[in-house]
């Protein structure tokens, strides 16, 4: 029966870093997969990711299975994370969460909620998005549309494209956006352009699902939560699917949550019923490691102001090395628009003019790895590389 299948292509990501382990050459540089590295090319443990997880050895008496939709304190602190410790009247009553197995889980058990409305909606996603994106949904039974969203030629945020773009999706249609450090492009809207974003989106009665898996890698955990809190204080519904991979390193615990706001009460246990069917017909239900090491951070003073002071420096590592970028690109005569690069926000940078072609070139000719699109994770530069991937940029632009 398997010979009947046909040979699957790899993974646009993850199928770069399997090429790039096979690369002999020893100066190799792999800028593909979305992971933060320290100067020293290393993707660390957090010290407050240590630290929980000695309590939770220490303290654990039992690997018994978590509810369907997870730990009920965990998904409170999840809420006072994405929608602030003051978020609107009544938000949870009306708000679910369930801890999902990353943000990637999240978004598929979504898509599987969504194919079951009477009315199937159709996903609409911005140009470019995650590559991951389509697959995900597509794989749920359902069908997406393009929504404007970059401009390649000015290197920024498309907004009127965008604006007049949300005037296509049909009533009860479901408009996918980036919380935050847009992946690929690094292109957030401003807050006001996030306020008419929610006014369009209210006026034509869109569904937003926003995609939120990079909370403070922008400009910090508050400030990256705007948009997404503008939603919430305008539109009766709203789903948030957030990721800890990269605000917490926990990138292979696969730890995540999807909050569903429903119009109501009532509406919301309507949700919560439909997000356990889907949930236990998919993983059953959710690991525990991750959200107990998120939950013990989260709800223990110490732990978590030790964690923000290291999601700042991970930040700002991420600035340095975007800004020492432009500048080294600017002392080789690049014809690129370093101020456009400046003002991305988070770990991925769009370089206009490379394609396909060009990112192949860069592989082939120099060991330099990133994504056909173009992308590159700005976390992935080091000093001691700089040179190299500049050096590769101009020789194939």
């Amino acid at each position: 029966m398997f010979r009947t299948l046909t040979l699957a292509p790899p993974d646009a990501i993850f199928g770069l870093t399997e090429a790039f382990g096979r690369d002999p050459n020893p100066d190799k540089i792999n800028l593909g997969a979305g992971v933060f590295k320290d100067e020293a090319g290393r993707t660390p443990v957090l010290a407050a990711v240590t630290a929980a997880e000695r309590r939770l050895v220490d303290g654990e008496r039992s690997k018994v299975y978590r509810p369907i939709v997870g730990e009920a304190r965990y998904g409170e602190l999840v809420r006072d994370l994405v929608f602030g410790d003051e978020p609107p009247p009544g938000l949870g009553d009306r708000c679910v969460t369930a801890h999902s197995p990353g943000g990637t889980g999240a978004l598929r058990v979504v898509g599987e909620c969504l194919a079951k409305l009477p009315r199937r909606p159709t996903v609409w996603v911005t140009t470019p998005t995650w590559a991951n994106h389509r697959a995900i949904f597509s794989a749920a039974g359902l069908r997406l549309e393009a929504l404007p969203y970059f401009d390649a030629t000015a290197n920024a945020l498309d907004f009127g494209a965008l604006l007049d773009g949300l005037n296509r999706p049909a009533p009860g249609d479901v408009v996918l956006l980036h919380g935050c450090c847009h992946n690929p492009t690094g292109v957030d809207p401003s807050p006001t352009q996030w306020q008419q974003i929610a006014e369009r989106l209210s006026a034509r009665e869109l569904l937003p699902l926003v995609d939120f898996a990079y909370q403070g890698f922008g400009d910090g955990l508050q400030e990256d939560a705007q948009g997404v809190r503008m939603l919430a204080e305008r539109l009766p519904e709203l789903i948030v699917c957030s990721s800890f991979s990269k605000n917490f390193g926990l990138y292979n615990e696969r730890t995540g949550a999807v909050s569903i706001l429903a119009e109501n009460a009532d509406a919301a246990e309507l949700v919560r019923s439909n997000l356990k069917v889907a949930i236990r017909s998919n993983y059953s239900n959710p690991p525990a490691h991750g959200a107990n090491i998120v939950r013990t951070i989260l709800d223990d003073a110490e732990l978590a102001s030790g964690w923000r002071a290291e999601l700042a420096m991970m930040r700002d590592r991420i600035r340095g090395m975007r800004t020492l970028f432009v500048e080294t690109l600017a002392a080789k005569r690049a014809s690129l628009d370093g101020a456009a690069i400046l003002r991305q926000r988070g770990m991925f940078s769009l370089i206009p003019g490379v394609g396909p072609a060009a990112a192949q070139s860069m592989r082939d000719k120099y060991s330099v790895y990133i994504v056909d699109s173009g992308r590159i994770n700005v976390a992935g530069i080091t000093p001691s590389n700089v040179e190299r991937l500049c050096d590769a940029l101009v020789g194939v632009l």
